[in-house]
C-alpha cells in the first residue's frame, strides 16, 4: 500500500510565506534500475557507461563500486584498474526515462511546482501545499516511500528554505535518507560548510581558493562584496549571497532547455592541437552521459565548440547537426586551434535543442 495524500485543515497565510524547497535525488539512478530490472547484479560492483575500447567513461555506478573508489565520469579503463572485477553495462535510457515520468507523476500528486534538473532529480515547491498538516519534512517521506515501492529504487531528499540549500541537504544522508535545513538554522549550517560544496565551485576555483586560505563560508564572509567581486568577477556577488545561505531563484515549472554543455578547465594548459583533440573524447563521452538525461521533447540541432587559451582570449564555433558526432568536435578544436595557435586553458562542447513539438507543429500564420 502506498501512502496518497488527504488534504489536512487549512494553515494560516502567514505560515506559507517562508518557502518550503525540496529536492528530490534518486540515488545511482542508472544502476540502481539495472539492480531493480536483473537482482543478480544486486551486491556487485556495477557501473553504466561508454566501453573500454571507445574511451568510455563512467555515467553511474552502485555503492559497491564507490566503495573501491570508482566514480561518476571516471574513465573506464581507471574504474577497471580500480576494480577489475567491475560489470560494465551499456546504457538504457528508454527505460531510464520510463522511470522518471512514473516518477513525475508521483510528485504531481504534491505539487504542480516541479523543477526537473534531470531525468533523476528536481526541485519541488511545496510551500503553502496543505498535505501532512504542511511538514515538508513530511511530504519529502511520502515522496520517497511512494518511489521505492512504486519504482523498485530508492531516492535521498533535502528540504530547506531555498534551491541552494535543498540541493546540499539531499546529499547529506545519502543514500535513501534525507535532512532538513530550517530556516533558524541557515546561519550555522552555512557558516561552516566548505567552500566547495558551493554552487557553481568546480575543482579549479576550489584549489584556487585554498591558495586564498578560503576554506569555509566563514572564511569568505571575511571579505566584501567588492573584494570578492575583485577576486571572482561577476560570481563574486554570487559567492557573496551564498556563504550567507541567500537564494532567491524560484522553482521554474518546466523552462525549455536551449543547450546542453560541458567544459574543463585544466590545471596546466593544453601545449598543442593534439594535446587538445586528445581530450576531446572525455568531454564527448560526459556530454552523452548528461545528454541522455535530458527528455525526449527536445532534439539536436546545432553543435557548439569552446576554447580558451592561455592569454585568456577565447573562440568558439557552431554547426548544424542532426546527432553529437565525436568527429565533428575533433574537426571544430582544429578549426578553433588553428585561430590563434597558442596554449589551452579551457575545452568545451555542447549542443542545441529544439523542441520536437515545436518543430513538427507548423504555424498557422
Amino acid at each position: 500500500m502506498h501512502f496518497v495524500p488527504q488534504p489536512a485543515a487549512p494553515i494560516p497565510f502567514v505560515m506559507a510565506t517562508q518557502r518550503k524547497i525540496l529536492h528530490i535525488d534518486c540515488d545511482c539512478f542508472y544502476a540502481s534500475i539495472e539492480m531493480r530490472d536483473n537482482p543478480n547484479l544486486r551486491g556487485k560492483p556495477i557501473a553504466v557507461g561508454g566501453r573500454l575500447e571507445q574511451r568510455g567513461v563512467v555515467a553511474t555506478c552502485n555503492y559497491e563500486a564507490r566503495a573501491l573508489g570508482v566514480r561518476s565520469a571516471m574513465p573506464t579503463s581507471r574504474a577497471l584498474k580500480l576494480c577489475p572485477n567491475l560489470i560494465l553495462i551499456r546504457p538504457r535510457f528508454e527505460q531510464y526515462r520510463e522511470a522518471s515520468r512514473q516518477i513525475r507523476t508521483i510528485y504531481q500528486d504534491f505539487t504542480d511546482l516541479i523543477e526537473p534538473l534531470s531525468l533523476d532529480e528536481a526541485f519541488l515547491d511545496v510551500t503553502g501545499i496543505d498535505l501532512l498538516q504542511g511538514s515538508a519534512t513530511r511530504m519529502a517521506e511520502a515522496i520517497r516511500s511512494r518511489i521505492r515501492e512504486e519504482i523498485g529504487i530508492t531516492a535521498s531528499a533535502g528540504i530547506a528554505p531555498n534551491k541552494f540549500l535543498a540541493k546540499i541537504a539531499s546529499d547529506w544522508n545519502k543514500p535513501d535518507g534525507q535532512f532538513v535545513i530550517r530556516p533558524k538554522d541557515v546561519d550555522e549550517f552555512v557558516r561552516v560548510l566548505p567552500v566547495g560544496k558551493l554552487f557553481g565551485v568546480g575543482k579549479v576555483t576550489e584549489a584556487r581558493m585554498h591558495k586564498m586560505g578560503l576554506f569555509t563560508c566563514e572564511d569568505l564572509r571575511q571579505l566584501s562584496p567588492v573584494e570578492l567581486g575583485h577576486r571572482f568577477g561577476s560570481f563574486g556577488e554570487r559567492l557573496w549571497k551564498l556563504a550567507r545561505g541567500i537564494d532567491d531563484r524560484p522553482v521554474t515549472v518546466d523552462e525549455p532547455r536551449k543547450s546542453l554543455s560541458v567544459e574543463t578547465t585544466y590545471v596546466t594548459d593544453l601545449p598543442d592541437a593534439n594535446a587538445c583533440i586528445a581530450e576531446v573524447p572525455t568531454l564527448y563521452e560526459d556530454m552523452l552521459r548528461r545528454l541522455g538525461k535530458v527528455e525526449q521533447r527536445y532534439r539536436v540541432s546545432k553543435a557548439s565548440f569552446k576554447m580558451k587559451f592561455a592569454d585568456f582570449s577565447q573562440t568558439t564555433m557552431e554547426c548544424t547537426i542532426t546527432e553529437p558526432n565525436l568527429q565533428i568536435y575533433q574537426h571544430m578544436c582544429v578549426s578553433c586551434h588553428q585561430r590563434k595557435r597558442l596554449p589551452v586553458r579551457l575545452l568545451g562542447i555542447g549542443v542545441r535543442f529544439v523542441e520536437v513539438e515545436e518543430d513538427l507543429q507548423p504555424s498557422l500564420f
